[in-house]
């Protein structure tokens, strides 16, 4: 049985990428629930928590998601939901919007993303990310946050949030830093000393440079903890189910680690 611990749904519209001209990258992405559930049944996939789809620069469609990934949620058990929200302040009535489905059924997770804008530090977006981090709190929800190398989705910016609230609220590093800086600054030190200090922290290794899963399944080994704190996820689709699995089958080795990683930690985020 795998579980799926981040996984996308909506199409985006065509979009002219760096200058070029438009284009669909996300090939495989889906726009209805009976699509979604064929790709669960194909892929044998028991669990999955489904995120609205994101990456055109244009907020207003990631948040018009929202409820078709509730009402997957609610058309099927094995589906979970996670909202988008957004901590600028130019999103605030779209975010409010947002948090007032955070206790419908099946919603587990709210998802920030700093590549559509904004930033951990910036103090315009700071009482938005309470108020995102405060309904977690009071829903028992978990905040997936994308990582990727530099700008604002940098780990030694996103890092903030876990010293700021993952105290309270489960933090999901999405990508794990999402590259090799973002890779050796955590694997190296800084998401086993975030364990070590009681932070809630979380993350999965998709899109994740190919040493890591490897290096990072001898870390928890050596390190004796992190076992429960990595999830399989597709990231479809932005990301390959097919490819995904194998690689984190080969690194965990199918194993106690194994079992945490495809089944149990989301069973116990999520179920």
């Amino acid at each position: 049985m795998v579980y799926d611990a981040h996984r996308h749904i909506g199409v985006l519209p065509a979009f002219p990428f760096y200058g070029g001209p438009p284009v669909h990258p996300d090939t495989t992405a889906r726009s209805t629930i009976k699509q979604l559930i064929a790709d669960l049944d194909a892929e044998g996939t028991e669990r999955a928590l489904v995120i609205p789809n994101y990456g055109v620069p244009d907020p207003a469609i990631a948040f018009s998601f929202n409820e078709l990934a509730v009402e997957a949620a609610h058309h099927d058990d094995r589906i979970r939901a996670g909202l988008w929200v957004s901590p600028r302040p130019e999103d605030e009535q779209r975010t409010d919007q947002a948090l007032t489905l955070a206790a419908e059924r099946g919603v587990k997770a709210l998802k920030l993303s700093f590549l559509l804008g904004g930033r951990p530090t910036d103090p315009s977006c700071r009482p938005l990310l309470d108020r995102v981090f405060a309904t977690a709190a009071r829903h028992d929800l978990v905040v997936h946050v994308h990582t990727s190398p530099g700008a604002a989705s940098d780990i030694d910016e996103v890092g903030h949030l876990v010293d700021w609230y993952a105290d309270q609220v489960a933090v999901h590093l999405v990508h794990f830093g999402g590259g090799m800086s973002g890779h050796i600054k955590l694997a190296g030190s800084r998401f086993f000393d975030w364990i070590t200090t009681g932070k809630r922290v979380y993350t999965d290794l998709s899109w994740a440079i190919g040493f890591l899963p490897y290096w990072l399944a001898r870390e928890i080994e050596h390190r004796g903890i992190g076992h429960d704190r990595v999830l399989f996820a597709s990231d479809q689709p932005w990301g390959d189910f097919v490819g995904e699995y194998a690689r984190m089958t080969a690194a965990t080795g199918g194993g106690e680690l194994a079992g945490h990683v495809f089944r149990d930690t989301f069973a116990t985020l999520y179920d």
